[in-house]
């Protein structure tokens, strides 16, 4: 081999290497942005949990917006409701973790069978059957309404 050959080949092998490594960052950032937006969606959810959860631990504060309380009789009809709005944000972390490419579709399928009994639940049925029900992320609300009225087919469910 003449020495040309061999500069040419070396030059050739290092400069896939560096776009190789190239490639692997930007790969790498991509993975760490995706895996910080599902952090900071999984945040927002806590937080909107503690204020659910808060209602279930006195139900007098799920007062102070009327439009949570409708059609909600008692205490223990609040903290029921409350209750399974914060089994939805659990869910709803799991969702977006899978949606995202954080969770596998075995476990996020695992999460969907146990939500499955879940909502054939009495209790869940009537919060999702209460008019003022919100889950705040639209896409998970109708992916929520489609699994529920799945679960339900047949029961008298929606």
């Amino acid at each position: 081999m003449d020495i040309q050959v061999i500069q040419v080949t070396l030059q050739t092998v290092s400069s896939l290497a560096i776009a190789g490594g190239f490639v692997f960052a930007g790969l790498q950032l991509r993975n760490a942005r995706r895996a910080a937006h599902v952090s900071n969606f999984t945040r927002l959810v806590e937080l909107q949990m503690q204020l659910r959860r808060m209602r279930v631990e006195d139900p007098s504060l799920a007062a102070v917006y009327r439009d949570d309380v409708e059609g909600l009789m008692s205490h223990e009809d609040i903290r029921r409701y409350f209750f399974n709005l914060m089994q939805l944000s659990v869910f709803e972390i799991a969702w977006f973790s899978h949606r995202q490419g954080q969770l596998s579709d075995d476990y996020y399928e695992s999460w969907v069978n146990r939500m499955q009994v879940i909502f054939r639940e009495e209790s869940f049925t009537r919060m999702m059957d209460n008019p003022s029900m919100k889950i705040l992320h639209d896409e998970f609300q109708r992916h929520v309404q489609e699994l529920w009225t799945r679960a339900n087919a047949g029961r008298g469910g929606r």
